[in-house]
């Protein structure tokens, strides 16, 4: 084994947003800067490479296909171009952050040795990388909980392999009624596959309010899924070419479902396993994220943690705002906090999207407020042209509001272009403008901003 030493300024362990925004700013800013990534497939980070923009660009191209296509074609077609979008970004991160005099890109598997020193493997190699700062950026994998069968399946998938699919599969049974479970049967549908969707709950998405969630089941519905909730799954079983899944109902009755592939969606969990972590003091929580304050400072005062791998909310988004924390920790005036954040926006991207800020109708009503709300239905929307004009009728829209402030608590848009119009509220929220605001707001026509017209002159 050949080993050499290095010294930077900061050491970050991951490619994901926070990670590789801090560095290159910081980079360019003089500092010696070195991202380590523990693979060549993984430059960019989980987003660009297996998450949100592989998944929403197939999602995209299953909603524009080509004319006459097969569906099956269709769907190799959009893979073959989602691989070549992803291989592309991640060059161009890899250009990028390799670039500048003061940064260096190491490919390899980072531990700590202590506090300010790191050891990076790379087969027989391995790279001592000492740093006063470290950031820790390792993002989260997929859970794969012990039932039966899940893990030694041949034809048991993660979001990770799905979308490195290149053959559609005939009959796809997804596990997990979350976002990720949601947006794969969705885009999955759209292909032609048939779709069943297990979830153990008694409701898809059980952090929106019930009607909202109803709504979502009947439009995954609508375009062929099979919805089973309240089916635990139990089971599953390897048949030749076939796999079955076996699941109790909420009576205890046995079931099961035989397709060709599985999709287990079921939760992300922060990825810090080998980085040994003890070894620098860090502290990890029951879920295996590393435990910070709200400036992303971990136990270790001179190692701090940003996105996914901290237990936050795992959103690329969010990520970014990691840094903004940590950057204002290594050279602000250490001010900013994780608690600064109002009105973080959602989307679940479904057919049409589903887009959420602030608190649901339940939460707001269990905080003790009096409260209005308005819920209307996007084909009720007459002075809304635009959903007619991209003919996009479906959907419903619910807005809560504080009785007596007139103060917007939240908001849920399952509509077109939800994801985008979605930001305009959580800006109002944050600049602390009213229901009436919205109301009364001049919005260009047509468009979807016009909602509020109508949305937030129906509240009662």
């Amino acid at each position: 084994m050949s080993s050499h030493d290095i010294e930077v300024d900061l050491a970050v362990i991951g490619f994901g947003k926070g990670g590789k925004t801090l560095a290159g700013t910081l980079a360019a800013r003089g500092r010696r800067v070195a991202l380590i990534e523990q693979s060549s497939e993984m430059y960019g980070g989980t987003c660009i490479n297996i998450g949100c923009v592989p998944s929403k660009a197939l999602s995209w191209a299953a909603s524009h296909p080509g004319t006459g296509t097969d569906p099956k074609e269709w769907f190799e077609t959009a893979a073959e171009r989602v691989s070549s979008l992803t291989a592309a970004m991640r060059a161009k991160n890899f250009q990028i952050f390799d670039s500048p005099e003061t940064a260096t890109v190491i490919t390899g598997r980072a531990s700590f040795i202590d506090a300010t020193t790191l050891a990076v493997s790379a087969g027989e190699d391995e790279l001592i990388v000492r740093a006063p700062t470290i950031i820790i950026n390792t993002g989260a994998a997929s859970v794969l909980p012990p039932i039966p069968g899940l893990r030694e399946s041949r034809h048991v998938v993660t979001s990770t392999e799905a979308l490195a699919l290149r053959q559609r599969p005939d009959h796809l049974i997804i596990v997990g009624g979350g976002y990720i479970g949601v947006e794969f049967a969705t885009t999955h549908a759209a292909f032609g596959t048939r779709v069943t969707l297990i979830h153990r709950g008694e409701r898809l998405l059980e952090t929106q309010d019930a009607d909202i969630a109803q709504e979502v089941r009947e439009l995954l519905e609508a375009a062929g899924v099979t919805v089973l909730t309240s089916a635990a799954a139990s089971q599953i079983l390897d048949v030749g070419d076939r796999v079955k899944v076996f699941h109790n109902d909420g009576a205890g009755r046995r079931h099961e479902v035989e397709g060709d592939m599985v999709l287990a969606a079921l939760g992300r969990r922060p990825v810090t396993d080998g980085l040994n972590l003890a070894a620098a003091g860090i502290e990890v929580g029951e879920r295996g994220e590393v435990v910070v304050d709200e400036y992303c400072r971990t136990s270790a005062p001179n190692v701090l943690a940003v996105g996914d791998v901290n237990g936050g909310p795992q959103f690329t988004y969010i990520s970014l705002d990691d840094h903004r924390v940590v950057l204002d920790q290594l050279e602000g005036d250490g001010l900013r906090s994780t608690r600064d954040r109002v009105a973080v926006p959602s989307v679940v991207f479904t057919s049409p999207p589903l887009a959420h800020v602030g608190l649901t109708f339940a939460q707001a009503e269990a905080s003790g407020r009096a409260v209005r709300t308005a819920v209307r239905r996007v084909a009720d929307m007459v002075i809304v042209p635009r959903t007619r004009i991209v003919q996009e009728t479906r959907g419903v829209m619910k807005a809560v509001v504080d009785a007596e402030t007139d103060q917007i608590l939240g908001a849920t848009l399952l509509a077109h272009d939800a994801h985008e119009v979605i930001n305009t509220i959580a800006l109002a929220m944050r600049a602390g403008a009213t229901a009436a605001d919205l109301r009364d707001g001049i919005w260009t026509h047509p468009s979807m901003t016009e909602a509020f017209n109508d949305l937030f002159g129906q509240l009662r």
